[in-house]
């Protein structure tokens, strides 16, 4: 994985603020991959309840990000029970590791 524990420690933190303290993160794509280089951070975001305002909570938790972890690219996927599954999903579920 190519993020520090510091970086995703203020991962985790972040994804809390917006979405709450049941809300987990997960890290997919590229970054998952020690041997690659460059990518962007590919984020799934797992929630137990539909999220309110899904796109203004996807901005506001990106431009934490940016702001703490410097500007960079940054996706992110919400999977919540209201949530059309799509093979993104699936491909994130499967090959996403935990922070």
């Amino acid at each position: 994985m190519r993020l520090t524990e510091h970086a995703r420690k203020l991962i985790r933190d972040a994804v809390q603020e917006v979405f709450g303290a049941e809300a987990t993160v997960s890290l997919f794509g590229s970054r998952v991959d020690d041997s690659a280089r460059g990518g962007d951070i590919d984020l799934l975001v797992e929630l137990r309840q539909p999220v309110a305002d899904r796109e203004h909570k996807i901005l506001q938790l990106i431009a934490r990000l940016q702001l703490r972890l410097g500007d960079q690219p940054i996706d992110v996927l919400i999977l919540d029970p209201a949530t059309e599954r799509r093979p993104i999903h699936e491909q994130a579920l499967l090959t996403g590791v935990l922070l």
